[in-house]
């Protein structure tokens, strides 16, 4: 690796932990195309080291939440149990598509789209989520042990920490106050960061060097992301990024059939 590539890498991972910080989504979204696309990582490698990379974002993110309490411990451990169960199944679908990159784009380009579709729906209606008080995510435990499996097996397979659909999917579905959310799906990602980073590191599909320069660069992202915060509107943001992951989900999808985009 160059210096020129981890300097990248590390830029690519502060983009990432400031956009997590500023509007809750996830930086995988942001490092998996890029280090497949530009930097040339070969896709299961670019789902490796990002999930892999997340752990330290996780782990940085979630730790602040529980200092402030920002986090429900029992919708946590629900999630974040089944999760793990989700992620044992999703890694092993993993090992059947390594072989057939071209199927494993299209799936990561389908799970693209539902990041891209949200993010633009609600920057063009400038749609705030629901405010709720409250410290405890409501729901049954069964219901939230379904979804955390559902988003553990996506993350098995793509890579994706699971953040894009667990902040949502609480709130619109187990009607979660908002901070709360934020807290409990930084929590529950990480023992899906943990178990699925794991196991494509043993597996070999982790490169060791760029995962540790992405992880440092969303660390510090995540923290000026939450200092400044309050200086852009979320609706915009939400907009800009999410044009930028609809490309990114067509760019994998068309590259199935065999047209590609720039």
């Amino acid at each position: 690796m160059t210096v020129v590539t981890g300097i990248i890498l590390v830029i690519v991972g502060f983009a990432a932990g400031l956009l997590g910080g500023l509007i809750g989504t996830g930086g995988c979204s942001v490092m998996l195309p890029i280090i497949h696309f530009w930097v040339g990582f070969d896709a299961p490698i670019a789902v490796g080291t990002t999930l892999f990379a997340v752990i330290f974002t996780a782990i940085s993110g979630a730790w602040g939440h529980l200092m402030k309490r920002n986090l429900d411990l029992r919708a946590t451990l629900w999630l974040g149990g089944f999760g793990i169960l989700g992620v044992l199944l999703g890694s092993w679908l993993f090992t059947l598509l390594v072989g057939q990159t071209k199927l494993l784009g299209l799936i990561l380009g389908l799970i693209f789209l539902w990041p891209a579709t949200r993010m633009v729906w609600e920057g063009i209606a400038r749609r705030k989520m629901p405010q709720r008080e409250g410290n405890t995510i409501p729901g049954s435990a069964w219901g939230m042990a379904i979804f955390g499996f559902i988003v553990g097996v996506a993350t098995g397979i793509a890579g994706l920490g699971g953040g894009y659909a667990l902040v949502p999917g609480m709130i619109y579905l187990f009607g979660a106050p908002v901070y709360v959310t934020m807290g409990t799906s930084l929590a529950t990602m990480i023992p899906l960061a943990v178990v699925g980073g794991g196991i494509k590191l043993a597996q070999g599909y982790v490169n060791l060097a760029a995962g540790l320069l992405l992880a440092l660069g969303t660390i510090g992202g995540a923290q000026v992301g939450a200092r400044i915060i309050k200086r852009f509107k979320p609706s915009t943001l939400k907009l800009i990024f999410g044009l930028y992951f609809l490309y990114v989900s067509l760019k994998f999808i068309l590259g199935y059939l065999g047209i590609r985009i720039w």
